[in-house]
């Protein structure tokens, strides 16, 4: 693709690997080199930084980053962008501008505002908000782009956004470019989490684990129609193949539709087709007018938390549990904190060789909205009972001082209550425009679909087939995380094109309903669940709404963020036709 733009990723959240930029711009040709920093949870991090300091709010290794890697990305002439801004993205470029004049260098430095709306929380209906940042889209950071920027910073734009910014700025797309639009949409949401789609957290990870060598950040080479190619530089680890972009593709959406503030993304219009080793390439996305409304991420500050875990060794697992519970439920009745919420890990093995293989965990966890409740009057009553419960008594950890946890919820502003403004170097402000939109608003499901061509649903095997029990992932692969409090999980066959495959997919979209999700993951029982066939990428996406609570912040989950309940599926029991395995 002769035309295309090359753009890499160097950050898939706050805290990854700090050698991925300079890995980046020595590794191969470039363009533009971009990071994501911020997450819900980041975001709730970031307002806790401001409440200690008002000069924080942003992702300070990046500032790490830049330092080490500005003067060679001027030397290869490669543009960074990034949403590490957080909340104060004129306190990130006033650094990063000090770091480019102490290194001697003259970086033209942009930032975007104009998400942050806590100050108008009360106005816009957002409640008493910690932090509340509306999504941004990319066309803000096109323009500080096209004015010549070097580095390009923004507080809460979309995931994507930090792709698709480059992309618009490169192809001189418009905003009723949708096609193109949703093409690049795509391809952020594949890169922005980094090695993840290189062969991180892939449940096809048995060939990948023999080799040590550290996974490559992924890059895509963007055409002017939207298409796009990923793969990662030469001679790093991993693997980019359609099954590791399927398992980035189904992470962490909703329903079909992507609906984001530039464009309405059709995910069942998306075609993967291997181009070589290590390459593979996407087409045929289509797009349409984004909703009306901008999602906004809210964070409230909830309460303190506290959390005790006790070790329950060998016989009577059951009534130990049971009379610990007794005893410190008794111990709280007083002033018993809000809420309270025990957890019993699997039952260890029967006639265990070691001490660990014959013990569970019992965990206990206290939520309230005084600090003093989840304290020393919650720790105390679990530490004196040591030597007057059940046999055996231990804790995996000494007590601890409760911590604050927040609360995440979705909130949606019509977008003309904000206003995107880009910052330049030279002290310009420039107003962008508000992009045309459809009919839907961004709290509910769009109904116009772009025109495609549906996607042929493979046929179910005979009812009377021969079946055997094989856990699901015997040859379906998954992949699962949070959006706010509902789990996500992406569900696909892998595998070569072939007739085999095709049995396979029509076998799985007619085996997965929300009743076969409750039954094979009881934990799911009484939640709404909701099934979204994607038979262009050979599976489904499974939404489980409430698993998480008031999500990953609030949650008292042993796997808060709902990565590992993709696993948990796959490991579980299933009919399968035999003509099938």
């Amino acid at each position: 693709m002769a035309d295309a733009v090359r753009i890499g990723n160097c950050s898939g959240y706050y805290g990854d690997r700090l050698s991925a930029m300079r890995e980046m711009l020595e590794g191969g040709d470039l363009d533009y080199l971009t990071g994501d920093y911020l997450a819900e949870l980041t975001m709730l991090i970031l307002g806790k930084d401001q409440l200690k300091d008002p000069s924080l709010g942003y992702a300070r290794t990046f500032v790490a980053q830049v330092a080490d890697c500005l003067a060679l990305a001027r030397e290869k002439k490669v543009t960074l962008v990034s949403n590490a801004g957080g909340l104060n993205p004129a306190g990130l470029a006033a650094k990063l501008a000090e770091v480019s004049a102490a290194l001697g260098l003259d970086a033209r430095i942009a930032w975007v505002d104009g998400d942050n709306l806590v100050p108008r929380a009360a106005e816009l209906g957002l409640g008493n908000a910690l932090t509340a940042n509306a999504y941004l889209g990319a066309f803000g950071i096109a323009r500080a782009l096209s004015e010549g920027a070097d580095i390009v910073v923004t507080g809460r734009v979309t995931d994507a956004s930090v792709v698709v910014g480059p992309a618009i700025a490169h192809h001189g797309w418009t905003p009723t470019s949708y096609d193109e639009l949703a093409g690049a949409v795509v391809a952020g949401h594949i890169i922005e989490c980094g090695t993840q789609a290189t062969g991180g957290n892939f449940s096809g990870f048995l060939e990948l684990a023999r080799d040590a060598t550290p996974l490559g950040f992924p890059l895509a080479e963007v055409a002017a129609d939207g298409s796009f190619v990923v793969t990662k530089q030469a001679g790093t680890g991993g693997r980019v193949s359609v099954d590791t972009i399927t398992a980035q593709l189904v992470y962490e959406v909703q329903s079909t539709l992507y609906l984001g503030p530039d464009v309405t993304t059709d995910l069942a219009s998306i075609q993967l087709d291997d181009d070589g080793p290590d390459r593979v390439r996407v087409s045929g996305v289509r797009g349409m007018a984004p909703p009306e409304t901008l999602k906004v991420c809210v964070n409230e500050l909830g309460g303190w938390r506290n959390q005790m875990e006790f070790v329950l060794t060998g016989l009577d697992i059951d009534a130990k549990a049971a009379w610990l519970r007794t005893q410190l439920d008794a111990r709280l009745a007083a002033t018993p904190p809000a809420s309270v919420n025990w957890s019993l890990g699997a039952r260890p093995a029967v006639d265990a060789d070691t001490e660990e293989g014959a013990s569970c965990l019992l965990r206990v966890t206290v939520k309230d909205p005084s600090a003093e409740a989840v304290g020393k009057p919650f720790t105390a009553a679990a530490v004196e009972l040591a030597l007057a419960s059940y046999p055996g008594f231990t804790l995996t950890a000494p007590p601890g001082r409760g911590s604050p946890y927040g609360i995440y919820r979705p909130a949606y502003v019509a977008r003309d209550e904000v206003t995107e403004t880009v910052h330049l170097w030279d002290g310009r402000a420039l107003v962008m425009d508000q992009v045309s939109t459809g009919s839907t608003t961004g709290a509910e499901a769009a109904t116009e679909l772009p025109s495609v061509e549906p996607v042929e649903t493979p046929p179910r095997p005979a009812d009377d087939s021969p079946t055997a029990i094989h856990p699901l992932g015997t040859f379906v692969h998954a992949r699962s995380g949070d959006k706010g409090g509902d789990a996500n999980v992406g569900l696909w066959v892998g595998g070569a094109p072939g007739p085999a495959r095709y049995a396979r997919i029509g076998w799985l979209l007619h085996l997965i309903t929300p009743d076969a999700i409750r039954a094979l993951l009881p934990e799911s029982a009484d939640l709404p669940v909701e099934v979204y066939p994607l038979p262009n990428l050979g599976g489904v996406n499974v939404l489980i709404r409430g698993l998480l609570g008031d999500g990953v912040a609030a949650s008292t989950r042993f796997d808060p963020q709902a990565k590992a309940v993709g696993e948990w599926l796959r490991s579980r029991h299933v009919h399968i036709p035999e003509e099938l395995l």
